[in-house]
């Protein structure tokens, strides 16, 4: 039945398209991949130092104030490496995708975003400084270079396609 088929005109974009890696996609693969994977593992340590520390054990994702001493200080800890965690996909999505267009861009763009992130965590975790500020007094905001970066190399990227 032809109520059944979807019409070429209005429904269906027909594109087939050609990827030609980058000779220097390498990069992507070691920023997009390799190097959020070891900025986890760096992220990981002061986790694993403040439960021993502050006696948070597993299963406890954070300290209960009230139940643990010095619950805040942990919960520092514990929510600067939460935060890489909850928009790693993303970036290593867009570090990927981004790359194929812009390979060196996006490779900087995903290194910046893991340095940012160390940094975060170090401001985080300072307890001498204002916890709504001390993740951007060291340096963290040099993740959101990353971000945006990696974002416009994607949104690039898929505006070339949508247009070509």
């Amino acid at each position: 039945s032809s109520r059944l088929r979807p019409s070429t005109s209005t429904l269906c974009w027909p594109m087939v398209y050609t990827i030609n890696v980058p000779s220097t996609y390498g990069l992507v693969v070691l920023g997009g991949a390799v190097a959020p994977f070891i900025t986890n593992i760096i992220l990981c340590g002061p986790v694993q130092a403040a439960r021993k520390k502050y006696n948070v054990q597993y299963p406890n994702l954070y300290a209960v104030p009230g139940v643990h001493d010095h619950a805040d200080d942990f919960n520092r800890v514990q929510r600067s490496h939460q935060n890489f965690m909850e928009a790693n996909d993303s970036i290593i999505a867009m570090t990927l995708i981004g790359g194929l267009k812009h390979p060196i861009a996006a490779s900087v763009a995903s290194v910046f975003y893991c340095i940012g992130c160390v940094l975060y965590q170090r401001g985080y975790i300072d307890t001498s400084l204002d916890v709504k500020t001390a993740r951007y007094k060291k340096g963290g905001a040099l993740k959101w270079v990353g971000v945006f970066t990696s974002l416009i190399c994607c949104v690039s990227l898929a505006y070339s396609m949508l247009s070509s």
